[in-house]
């Protein structure tokens, strides 16, 4: 096992030109005659060659994929593979991601399984698209293929024979279903795969260069706004139209139902509109929320289905101890930094919309079923977003600009929300309650273990088989019901996703109490129900050490089976200098974590350093130092950053948050009433990445979420003794423990 540290690696190695060749022996070993019975990854549902690879006549490539870039660097590991196996430089390919009109359909991009399925499905398709040129190559140069050599796409062969991949090109294309029969190249005859290749994406985006749907541009664009009501659910009664089609710019006022909408010629004249009509609307508010105060009561009285999703008996040791607590989290929002925006056209009687959703097959059927209109009738693209980890309100925007596109002759329309319409309405992540209860043998292991969790659903995209989870559709005059909320199954789950633990247990049960009734709106958030099933797991663990007078770090190690999660907790543990009985100064404090995600990902372990204002409760994340597997690793850099990224974002929900609402009304509208991580308070991050360049890709761009508010809680024990065990951790709750 091979421990690469982060520091290790630069910015990237620029214009790579690569250059590879075959011994005939073995180019020859790499032809395997007999195919999977399953085709890997994405391969499976998407069988033709010609839908992932074209190889162009004038020197370029384009790859198909149905997973699309969300800002996790997917784009540019999916081009190491494609260029390793093709021996091209990557220069020259272009990615196409998630058009319904032009890739494969892979579903969503979710659950950090763009490697594990788009990246093995390229692997092997790059690899039987090369075997397939080279076999055309022999024909025409009368050789055989095994005795060829490529180059940045040149094809050499005995005695100065030359062509090109852009020759046998011209003679079509592969026309052919894939059959995985070519075994992809080794980790040792990799020359991209493994390396810090620089990010495709990242030039335009801090050059400030085009490449956001925000910034998209057509010729006769119009710009839209949807009216939201005041409060979820409610009713529109009247509104005076006029107020707004006498103002300067407006070409259309939209009504249907209690959905409305304006498009104007200017995007400042749009928004001049909504401000008007939402002055000259009256609306009847229905909403009905819980007593935030209350939330972890209210969700263990709601109506369940309740599962036990893992149970193993193995019979309680005697003289035992045992040990329960409570945990819980809010209700959390996407809060993307950038509002949702879509674009939406009709043409030659075709509806193309430009959208950052996460799934655009998903949208393109639900479009379909709310617009009434044949789903080959609709193309939905996808443009980056800035922000997005999740179903957030991308495809909503989606909807709100093909309607009023539709309203106003099918003209280019682009609908950017406002940032309190994002904040009110959006799918957040479920609150989630929590409890845990272990029974101790006499030496302090663990020897019985009960853990259950309640929780609404954690899936309500776009695409349900009935109904429709696009917001307006609520709205209109005839309504669409909203789909039936999606439940998840394990090993990956939704609610209990993660829940059952990594650790070796005895004896065990593992209890999903699944709410259907939803009081505010969700969906899908980065790492569903992993957030805060390991936040728990976590929290639990450390304080089973503590009655068991056990390290914490030791305490995992005697419970944890699994070779490659052992080697994370000690590389973690190693890297960050883990002195077990460390005793704290009261201020500074030292807590762990991990955890492998979904139980069958990447694997992830961490110990976070805090300090704490005992003046103002305050706590501060100084230091986190990770070590993570995530198998193959293709672009180390892009890899360490969705660790960096994942925690980051992990410290913003631990300690500060949260959705408010009163009875009738969101009142988390802005970045004051919504507060997130700033800058200054990002702390010093330290990657560790164990590499297995021969095991299959982990996803991994959710793995570091859950370690790190357990981390966090841990460290705070470890400088107070008190036990947060309610999210977010802050000032108050730290003050009123201290006190």
């Amino acid at each position: 096992m091979n421990a690469i540290s982060r520091r290790h690696f630069g910015q990237g190695l620029g214009g790579l030109v690569v250059a590879f060749s075959l011994s005939p022996h073995l180019a020859a070993a790499q032809q395997a005659p007999a195919a999977p019975k399953r085709l890997p990854g994405s391969l499976a549902n998407n069988k033709q060659l010609d839908s992932w690879l074209a190889i162009n006549p004038d020197g370029t490539v384009v790859l198909r994929v149905g997973k699309v870039e969300l800002g996790q660097g997917s784009t540019t590991a999916l081009s190491q593979i494609a260029a390793d196996e093709l021996d091209i430089a990557m220069a020259r390919i272009t990615v196409i991601a998630g058009d319904t009109g032009q890739t494969p359909n892979e579903g969503g991009t979710v659950g950090s399984n763009s490697m594990q399925q788009s990246g093995v499905a390229v692997r092997f398709a790059a690899a039987e698209a090369r075997a397939i040129l080279l076999d055309r190559a022999a024909k025409k140069l009368n050789a055989e293929a095994s005795a060829l050599t490529v180059s940045d796409g040149a094809i050499s062969g005995a005695g100065g024979a030359k062509t090109s991949y852009w020759e046998v090109a011209k003679d079509g294309k592969f026309a052919r279903e894939a059959t995985a029969s070519v075994k992809p190249k080794t980790p040792e005859q990799h020359v991209l795969v493994g390396k810090p290749v620089q990010r495709v994406d990242i030039p335009a985006k801090v050059t400030g260069g085009a490449i956001f749907i925000q910034d998209m541009r057509l010729p006769g664009m119009l710009y839209g706004r949807p009216v939201r009501p005041p409060s979820p659910w409610a009713e529109l009664v009247s509104v005076d139209e006029n107020v707004a089609k006498k103002m300067p710019g407006v070409v259309a006022v939209v009504r249907d139902g209690s959905w409305l909408g304006v498009v104007a010629e200017r995007e400042e004249q749009a928004i001049a509109a909504r401000a008007a009509l939402r002055k000259a609307a009256k609306w009847r508010d229905k909403a009905d929320f819980p007593d935030r105060a209350k939330l972890p009561d209210f969700l263990r009285s709601l109506p369940a289905e309740t599962e036990t999703v893992s149970e193993k008996t193995g019979g309680p040791a005697s003289g035992k101890t045992v040990h329960s607590a409570n945990y819980s989290r809010p209700y959390i929002a996407h809060a993307s930094i950038g509002p949702a925006c879509a674009v939406a056209q009709v043409e030659d009687g075709m509806l193309t919309v430009w959208s950052h959703s996460q799934n655009v097959w998903g949208l393109r059927q639900d479009l379909s079923r709310v617009l009434g209109e044949a789903a080959a009738k609709i193309r939905v693209a996808h443009a980056q977003g800035a922000g997005c980890y999740g179903h957030n309100d991308a495809d909503d925007a989606a909807l709100d600009a093909a309607m009023l596109s539709r309203a106003v002759g099918g003209k280019p329309v682009k609908v950017q929300l406002m940032r309190d319409d994002s904040f009110v309405f959006e799918p957040y992540g479920a609150a989630m309650a929590i409890t845990a209860k272990a029974a101790l043998g006499e030496d302090g292991s663990v020897a019985d273990y009960e853990y259950q969790v309640w929780s609404n659903s954690h899936n309500m995209r776009p695409g349900p088989k009935e109904g429709s989870n696009l917001l307006g559709a609520w709205y209109l005059a005839k309504p669409f019901p909203v789909g039936t909320p999606g439940k998840g199954s394990q090993p990956s789950g939704a609610g209990d996703r993660n829940a059952v633990p990594g650790y070796e247990f005895p004896s065990q049960r593992i209890i999903h109490h699944f709410l259907p009734d939803m009081p505010v709106r969700v969906s899908a958030l980065r790492t569903l129900g992993g957030f805060a099933n390991v936040f728990a797991t976590e929290s639990f663990m450390d304080e089973l050490a503590e009655l068991a007078k056990a390290d914490p770090v030791e305490y995992r190690l005697r419970h944890l089976k699994d070779e490659r999660g052992r080697a994370v907790v000690q590389a973690a543990a190693e890297r960050a200098g883990w002195k077990p009985a460390t005793k704290s100064d009261g201020l500074h404090g030292r807590g762990f974590a991990y955890a492998r995600y979904e139980t069958v990902k990447a694997y992830v372990a961490m110990v976070a350093d805090i300090a704490i204002d005992r003046a103002t409760g305050k706590v501060r994340v100084v230091k986190v130092v990770a070590a993570a597997d995530a198998g193959q690793i293709v672009n180390p850099d892009g890899l360490a950053n969705q660790i960096e990224g994942g925690i980051i974002q992990s410290i913003s929900w631990t300690l500060k948050e949260q959705v408010r609402f009163d009875r009738q009304h969101i009142l988390s509208k802005d970045w004051e009433t919504y507060p997130i991580l700033t800058f200054n308070e990002v702390p010093e991050i330290e990657v560790v990445l164990l590499d297995q360049p021969k095991a299959p890709f982990l996803g991994a761009g959710e793995a570091s979420q859950g370690p790190t508010p357990a981390a966090i809680a841990n460290a705070i024990y470890h400088a107070t003794g008190i036990r947060l065990r309610d999210l977010p951790l802050t000032p108050d709750k730290v003050k009123a423990g201290l006190a």
